[in-house]
């Protein structure tokens, strides 16, 4: 047993350790935690605007088209995976800017065409759940701000959309923690991101489980803290109800 003990720390030694080989995992959770704060971001300003599109009210012919391309929008996305979309944005739709590094750090290349895309595939399940969570406010609350001389629009956006917002925080926080996990996909086109270190690492030490365990333990460690804002967002937003 204190052989094994000892054999395992000497692989953890040489893959984590041994010559600064720490510095490349930092590297790829950097690359990793920009990749999907960006994604986020992008795929919340998208939520929105498809969540919009689809529960404004029908009055022209231009909205009935735009609703039927955010219906179409959704259903795509949902009904692909992702890595095949990573593809697609890679090497076709933004081949032209694939190298792009995000403030000018070299090893970041590729990460602001990947967030986009990792964006896209997020903003087709935040309209989603956004669109539950209008679904959960009382239609009175839109009556009663148009009953106060408020359009439609200014309505959804002072009244219905942030108390949405408040039950949609949760599963919205769900939906970040898989982004971050999905990012994982992003090492298949080059990309230097936290699984894209395990190559490096084994073509140096010749090790193959101990990078693996490594990342594993990473990965879990974000997720566990995430969980835990998450928890802390949950009773706070329960306590204001309460209040």
């Amino acid at each position: 047993m204190k052989e094994f003990f000892l054999g395992v720390w000497e692989d953890f030694y040489s893959c984590f350790l041994e010559n600064g080989s720490y510095m490349m995992y930092l590297k790829g959770l950097r690359n990793t935690i920009i990749m999907a704060i960006l994604a986020c971001i992008v795929g919340l300003i998208i939520g929105i605007v498809v969540t919009i599109i689809r529960v404004v009210p029908k009055k022209n012919k231009a909205l009935v088209v735009l609703d039927k391309i955010a219906n179409l929008y959704v259903t795509i996305i949902r009904g692909t995976p992702v890595v095949l979309q990573l593809f697609i944005g890679y090497f076709v739709i933004f081949a032209a800017v694939k190298t792009a590094s995000f403030i000018g750090i070299k090893e970041t290349a590729g990460i602001p065409v990947a967030a986009v895309v990792f964006g896209i595939n997020s903003g087709a399940y935040m309209s989603e759940i956004l669109r539950g969570g209008i679904n959960a406010v009382d239609f009175g609350q839109m009556e009663a701000g148009r009953s106060l001389g408020l359009s439609w629009l200014q309505t959804f956006m002072r009244v219905v959309l942030p108390q949405s917002l408040k039950s949609a925080i949760p599963t919205m926080f769900n939906e970040f923690i898989t982004l971050v996990k999905e990012t994982s996909v992003a090492g298949y086109v080059g990309i230097v991101d936290l699984m894209k270190i395990q190559k490096y690492v084994t073509t140096q030490n010749a090790e193959l489980y101990m990078p693996l365990l490594i990342i594993a333990a990473i990965y879990l460690i974000i997720v566990l803290g995430l969980q835990q804002i998450q928890k802390l967002i949950e009773r706070r937003l329960m306590a204001s109800d309460k209040r």
